[in-house]
């Protein structure tokens, strides 16, 4: 349902036939101020560049990946709904986390209750370990981790995906959280500090 509505964006994936050029030294700045103007086609570039980033910080938030392709397909859908209000300020990456986060709490709203851990969401990593016994281990605390934050509130597990996982700025997500960069710092504390208690309260219950 969601796809059917941002099917009609139909967004290109490659700039618009004579100003390649420009494209490759503009930044996500410059982009947007161009798709604002009118250059539909720019929104492709800025696709490009930013979908992987809004896949990950949707599917650390749901654990569901088909939902998350369907997120990342609304927050483009709404850059383009509401390309007019976005301000000469420069900050591209704060603007669209501000929408992507909408798009998040929108999706809980709707889905109240129903959380959800697929094993398909973890992130590959190389085969690097001396044994299977060491992958399966490895492969087993990172689905606890996984179900421990899909645990955590909300707002906890948003500051944490932001900060952690996302690598955005405290500068950032304080203007992304509305408040000061030190109450950012004890939010990511507190959020990390119950999602060890929850980890290890779910790996005890396995072990008991």
């Amino acid at each position: 349902m969601l796809l059917a509505a941002s099917s009609e964006i139909r967004i290109p994936s490659t700039p618009a036939a004579g100003s390649l050029s420009a494209a490759v030294e503009a930044t996500d700045h410059e982009l947007m101020i161009a798709v604002r103007a009118g250059e539909i086609a720019r929104l492709g570039e800025l696709f490009e560049r930013h979908h992987r980033r809004l896949y990950g910080f949707f599917v650390r938030l749901t654990s569901q990946p088909a939902v998350s392709e369907d997120l990342v397909q609304v927050v483009f859908y709404r850059i383009l709904k509401y390309r007019h209000t976005y301000r000469d300020e420069g900050r591209f990456t704060a603007w669209i986390y501000h929408l992507a986060r909408k798009v998040a709490a929108d999706h809980f709203r709707k889905h109240a209750g129903s959380v959800a851990t697929d094993p398909a969401s973890l992130t590959d990593h190389p085969d690097a370990a001396p044994s299977p016994d060491s992958r399966a281990a490895e492969a087993d605390d990172l689905l606890l981790l996984r179900q421990a934050l899909a645990r955590l509130p909300l707002e906890h597990r948003e500051v944490l995906v932001l900060s952690r996982l996302q690598s955005v700025e405290h500068k950032e997500i304080a203007r992304l959280l509305d408040c000061s960069v030190g109450a950012v710092k004890v939010r990511v504390h507190r959020a990390l500090k119950e999602l060890r208690e929850i980890y290890f309260k779910i790996r005890k219950g396995q072990t008991a």
